[in-house]
């Protein structure tokens, strides 16, 4: 059972270099990541001149976040794992992959690199607005928070089956490209809906960068929920209650 492997964390554990590097990678690779999404919404906005959504745009959006994710996830795998999200990581924890004290270290280097990409793209961009995720006209909070839920479990039960899984043997660069292809999957189902999140990170630096708060919990508590119970059916159904998990595997 993956609860009885819950660890919290020693007080050292969290201040130890290899916490610390591990913490910089999710930086890096979440600053990447949010830097390139976000800033290609961006660019759409400014070359149709802040044209409404169109299809073409829904598609940019995707497979820009799918490119980004897949080295995101690549260039952090060998440092931190590559979660490049608090909902993978609040996966890893509900599965005894790692301890509480150092996934707080993880999500501090996942939300400062969103809010550092947001500031540099609002820089870089001569002011351009770094626009917050919102529901879509006729879109419920109870409909954006199940369709969240149900996005972020599909991404988290890829990554436990491409990376968490001890039985998945030596597979390469699968594991990324899965995790940023059912990203990239999922925005062209959500993303016209309620822009198709499954990261609260990347919700929570256009945030704090417009101040737009409306509506911002549902895209944590949506991919938290569908994280965890991704975390627990692969965990508890597939995966030999008996093997050694690594504390960061992917």
């Amino acid at each position: 059972m993956p609860i009885s492997r819950i660890t919290i964390g020693t007080p050292g554990e969290a201040s130890h270099p290899d916490t610390l590097k591990a913490g910089l990678s999710e930086f890096i690779s979440t600053f990447i990541f949010v830097f390139a999404g976000e800033g290609s919404g961006m660019a759409y906005s400014k070359l149709t001149y802040d044209a409404p959504n169109t299809p073409s745009g829904l598609v940019a959006a995707s497979l820009s976040h799918a490119f980004a994710l897949f080295v995101a996830v690549s260039i952090g795998a060998n440092i931190s794992g590559g979660h490049v999200n608090p909902a993978v990581t609040f996966a890893a924890f509900i599965g005894g992959n790692i301890s509480f004290l150092s996934a707080i270290v993880y999500w501090i280097g996942q939300l400062v690199g969103s809010v550092v990409a947001c500031l540099l793209l609002q820089y870089v961009t001569g002011g351009m607005e770094t626009a917050a995720f919102g529901l879509s006209t006729d879109v419920t909070i109870g409909n954006a928070l199940v369709l969240e839920i149900v996005m972020t479990f599909g991404l988290v039960y890829t990554v436990y089956a491409t990376a968490v899984d001890p039985k998945k043997g030596n597979i390469g660069i699968i594991a990324p490209l899965a995790i940023g292809l059912i990203v990239g999957a999922n925005i062209l189902v959500g993303g016209a809906f309620d822009g198709a999140s499954m990261n609260p990170a990347v919700c929570f630096g256009p945030a704090v960068v417009s101040g737009t708060w409306k509506h911002h919990w549902i895209y944590w508590v949506g991919p938290f929920i569908g994280a965890a119970i991704a975390a627990l059916i692969y965990d508890n159904i597939f995966i030999d209650e008996h093997a050694q998990l690594p504390v960061t595997d992917y």
